[in-house]
């Protein structure tokens, strides 16, 4: 009897630190004899135009544009999607690709539990302490939240080593 394939959830948007951790996953667990043990799935979350503008002010004209901001939404969407699946096509790796609307932290930690999925990975701005508190942290939201291993994926900076934070929960 074969063994079920692994799981495994990457979270991208339009930066630079989610293509690479989708890179960082390509190369950890869909090369070679490996790829075929796992499971890929790459999720982008699309912020809602009104979770973006702040309709409560009186008076605040933002109701026009919601029409024009999610045009764009989508588009960044197809756009982060197109690149991912260019990247894993490069890579010969299949994966199912979803744009899923809402806040990222809700939408990798629902992606989780309906894949079933074994790991997630996402990547890391590296903000301080201080961005990070005003920003919030995805990551750190998903580590504390997702019943799977998180990998928490660093692109270096030149000449340092990849570094990568690991987080088990079931």
């Amino acid at each position: 009897m074969a063994a079920a394939m692994a799981v495994v959830v990457v979270g991208v948007d339009e930066g630079e630190h989610s293509e690479y951790a989708l890179e960082w996953t390509l190369r950890r667990f869909f090369s070679g004899s490996s790829s075929g043990l796992f499971k890929l799935v790459v999720v982008h979350a699309k912020p809602s135009p009104a979770s973006i503008v702040n309709l409560d002010a009186p008076g605040d004209g933002f109701s026009e544009i919601l029409p024009s901001l999610d045009v764009e939404l989508r588009k960044i969407g197809e756009m982060v999607v197109e690149k991912a699946s260019k990247l894993c096509l490069t890579n010969s790796v299949s994966a199912v690709l979803e744009v899923k609307e809402g806040d990222a932290r809700n939408v990798l930690c629902k992606s989780v539990k309906n894949h079933q999925a074994d790991m997630l990975v996402v990547g890391s701005h590296g903000y301080g302490a201080v961005k990070r508190a005003l920003l919030g942290s995805v990551s750190d939201y998903c580590a504390h939240h997702a019943h799977c291993t998180v990998a928490i994926v660093k692109k270096p900076k030149q000449n340092e080593r990849e570094a990568v934070s690991t987080t088990t929960h079931k």
